[in-house]
């Protein structure tokens, strides 16, 4: 262990791409990281571990790393969330409790903090949120969103990471009250509110967007599709998203977060419900339905868009499902196929990284529409539970955590 850290100090001496929002998948939160020179294939048993951390609380959350420190959230014993900094060699720095877990289904912590400017921001999984001093741990503010706003949060609890607009925070409430309220990012002081359509926050996070030269928040909740002006927090447009909801399994449950591309949006969230893709109206007051796909319905893996085409897995079941392609223009299935199970993936130079949720392979991928070409795997033997944890690539490293462990790999050409 004492050689693997040596390694990592080492390795982690290269300069470090600036990003000036570090968050949950990257550029935009579109599965994109900005790596290059990468490996553009890995030794038979896999890229070298460079370090492995345990006992970081279990979590389905992604690790962020900003200012030459590693940050990530847990679970404690207690049922509380904490939000924890390790330097790059594997050392705790500080451990800082920010609200209550989830603790009724799926209890481990699911919010990836936010960083920017030195400050993180990051939600429990009951609903507070909290602006927390990177270089310290110390809390700046912390404002008990749901309960303060009457908020309703669907049945497994929170999942949000929290977005930032400019000086704002802004947080999904949902209910009858609100649909989502921003926050100064300074001292968590209101700004606005945006009204209800009524339906609880879903598990899928907002994320920013462009349209005609104006920026756009879409929200999902487990009924609608929003868009929302980030300057006053009014509603431009909605799509009602629950009339695809057509079975009991799943109903309201909004998984991923939008993507968007060429004034078009896609929106998948698994359980049978179609893909869907919306074209936005020139004047941004409106949205239309452009095509269904009955392929692609991505559980929690998260999409990614390469070359016009959406790569992601499907879902057969709560336990099963395939990888599959899709066409962003038509919603043309370019193919559909079997690689152990579903799971997350990402996208960094060139090459798709998947992360399989029941047995933990992982996979270096081509992105073709022909079919799905693996170039390289290996398997994750540490920690327990599902893989849910979406991997991160940071700095020439490849992050991923099971459960309570976090592991980096060595992937620098």
């Amino acid at each position: 262990m004492r050689l693997l850290l040596v390694l990592f100090s080492i390795l982690f001496s290269t300069t470090i791409i600036s990003q000036e929002v570090i968050e949950f998948r990257g550029i935009n939160r579109t599965g994109h990281y900005p790596e290059t020179g990468l490996l553009k294939e890995w030794p038979e048993e896999g890229p070298e571990l460079v370090l492995k951390i345990e006992n970081i609380g279990k979590g389905y959350s992604q690790p962020v790393v900003a200012d030459g420190k590693i940050f990530v959230t847990g679970i404690k014993n207690d049922g509380t969330d904490a939000i924890s900094a390790y330097d790059m060699n594997g050392h705790l720095l500080w451990e800082t409790d920010y609200g209550q877990s989830w603790t009724r289904s799926y209890s481990d912590s699911r919010c990836t903090p936010t960083f920017e400017n030195g400050k993180l921001y990051v939600a429990s999984g009951t609903g507070q949120l909290s602006c927390v001093d990177a270089q310290t741990g110390k809390i700046v503010w912390q404002v008990d969103a749901v309960d303060k706003y009457g908020g309703e949060i669907h049945q497994h609890g929170d999942s949000e990471n929290p977005l930032l607009v400019n000086d704002l925070v802004v947080y999904t409430t949902g209910g009858e009250n609100y649909t989502m309220v921003a926050f100064k990012k300074s001292d968590g002081t209101e700004v606005w509110k945006a009204k209800s359509l009524g339906g609880a926050k879903s598990y899928a996070s907002p994320v920013l967007i462009s349209h005609k030269g104006n920026r756009i928040i879409l929200v999902q909740t487990t009924r609608n599709l929003i868009a929302i002006n980030p300057v006053n927090g009014n509603l431009l447009w909605d799509y009602d998203l629950i009339q695809f909801h057509e079975g009991n399994q799943g109903q309201g449950a909004q998984t991923n977060p939008a993507l968007s591309y060429n004034n078009e949006v896609f929106v998948t969230s698994g359980y049978n419900h179609p893909a869907t893709m919306f074209s936005i109206a020139e004047d941004n007051q409106d949205v239309d339905l452009k095509w269904k796909n009955e392929t692609l319905n991505t559980h929690i893996g998260g999409v990614v868009l390469v070359n016009e085409n959406i790569f992601g897995s499907n879902w057969q079941h709560n336990s099963r499902g395939r990888w599959a392609c899709i066409d962003w223009k038509t919603g043309k299935t370019h193919w559909e196929e079997e690689w152990f199970n579903k799971g997350s993936v990402i996208y960094a130079d060139g090459k798709l990284y998947l992360y399989e949720e029941k047995s933990g392979n992982v996979a270096l991928v081509e992105p073709s529409s022909e079919k799905l070409k693996i170039v390289s795997t290996f398997k994750i033997e540490e920690g327990t539970g599902p893989h849910w944890a979406h991997p991160a690539i940071y700095n020439g490293k490849l992050f991923i955590r099971h459960g309570d462990v976090l592991m980096v790999y060595n992937i620098k050409a």
